[in-house]
């Protein structure tokens, strides 16, 4: 008598840099030799209600206590497993059906370049939104706090999604840079017929972040990005602040490297207003906006170029809704075919949710999922803390 073939499909959740909402997929998965065989079936994304959006943004700004955190990390467990819920109420399907989820979380801290405490570095890293509310909620087992399990293996925890670039694009005779621009931009760099010791992967800087938070103090909380990137094209870069924003010492340190809003968010924005006494922050956005762009071509060019040859440039994550942005990187990089990742079948604003399936669906099979070139961990681990659903 033939058994059943397991679940396959998974769900990954995803809330990044920008912390505009949760993007639930719902991805089919299942092996294929040494590849994977990946297909979205459902997406949709949940916007944060504007209390807890402004609370996420309280707490990376510091101004937040424990109990406030301890709070927000419940709250985020039920908006998740809402999203979860939601999901797959759209898709018609059933907890049964579903290997697992694989939540993100959302960052609240990053803190890649180590602390010394009694002469030992300790890097951190902070994701919430409770993974046994979710289980309980939804009655699937759920996987998360990815992060954690590299940062002790001495990695960055960021980032992560270039283990996944590598198993789904590598091609036997092509270079490919997949280009991910949310609130941080950040690359993956395959060789042709790379190994995964090949990959080149970093943070770039800034993707979304330093836009949506001009046009928020802009637009007093209307717009909480530039549409279509219109008004990026309503003033003038004013050149001077732009040359003094590149010489930030991020955009030189050499990969594996990896940042955040800590770095580059609202506290750089309003820094910026001050030192250039500018009462209109919309007059930040054109220079906002080169800045992702050139920062983005700038670390192709010194970083990637130099090591290997690439003719594609796939680009997913909320900025390829930028028209401005995605017209400045096909002209900042002419040598390259700028595509979004829709041709190859991922929604690009599905493309982190999607990854996150896949490392989920790793860790359910008991499988290594970081890319120890792309961190800076000294080995391959399982990353992923499990949550067992109460039985029922």
């Amino acid at each position: 008598m033939a058994h059943p073939e397991p679940p396959s499909m998974v769900i990954g959740l995803m809330s990044g840099t920008s912390m505009d909402g949760i993007d639930a997929a719902l991805v089919d998965i299942r092996d294929a030799g040494d590849n994977l065989e990946v297909k979205t079936l459902a997406f949709h994304t949940t916007p944060y209600p504007s209390d807890v959006q402004a609370e996420l943004l309280r707490t990376i700004r510091g101004e937040t206590g424990v109990a406030e955190i301890c709070h927000l990390n419940f709250l985020l467990g039920e908006l998740f497993a809402d999203a979860a819920l939601q999901l797959m109420q759209q898709a018609k399907v059933s907890p049964q059906q579903i290997l697992c989820i694989a939540s993100h979380g959302q960052t609240v801290w990053h803190q890649p370049e180590p602390i010394e405490w009694q002469g030992k570095p300790i890097r951190s890293t902070l994701q919430i939104g409770e993974l046994a509310v979710i289980a309980e909620r939804t009655g699937v087992t759920t996987v998360g706090d990815f992060r954690t399990a590299d940062v002790a293996a001495g990695g960055q925890g960021a980032p992560l999604v270039p283990y996944v670039d590598y198993l789904l694009f590598r091609h036997p005779e092509e270079g490919r840079i997949l280009l991910n621009i949310g609130g941080i931009a950040n690359l993956t760099a395959i060789p042709a017929n790379a190994s995964p010791e090949q990959v080149i992967a970093f943070d770039t800087g800034p993707g979304n972040a330093l836009i949506n938070v001009a046009m928020e103090i802009a637009s007093g909380g209307k717009y909480r990005y530039d549409p279509e990137g219109s008004f990026a094209q309503r003033h003038p870069v004013r050149e001077e602040w732009l040359n003094e924003l590149l010489q930030h010492p991020y955009f030189a340190q050499l990969p594996p490297k990896s940042t955040g809003r800590e770095t580059f968010g609202e506290a750089m924005v309003r820094k910026l207003l001050r030192r250039y006494k500018i009462a209109n922050a919309e007059l930040l956005v054109p220079v906002l906006t080169e800045l992702t762009a050139r920062s983005i071509a700038d670390a192709i060019r010194r970083f990637v170029f130099a090591k290997m040859p690439a003719s594609r440039l796939i680009v997913s994550g909320g900025g390829v809704h930028n028209r401005t942005l995605m017209k400045r990187l096909r002209e900042l990089l002419p040598d390259l075919q700028v595509e979004t990742s829709d041709r190859y079948g991922i929604h690009p604003d599905a493309k982190e949710a999607v990854a996150f399936a896949v490392l989920g669906y790793q860790r359910m099979r008991g499988r290594t999922n970081n890319l120890p070139a792309a961190t800076g961990a000294q080995h391959a681990v399982i990353m992923g803390k499990l949550c067992l659903p109460s039985p029922k």
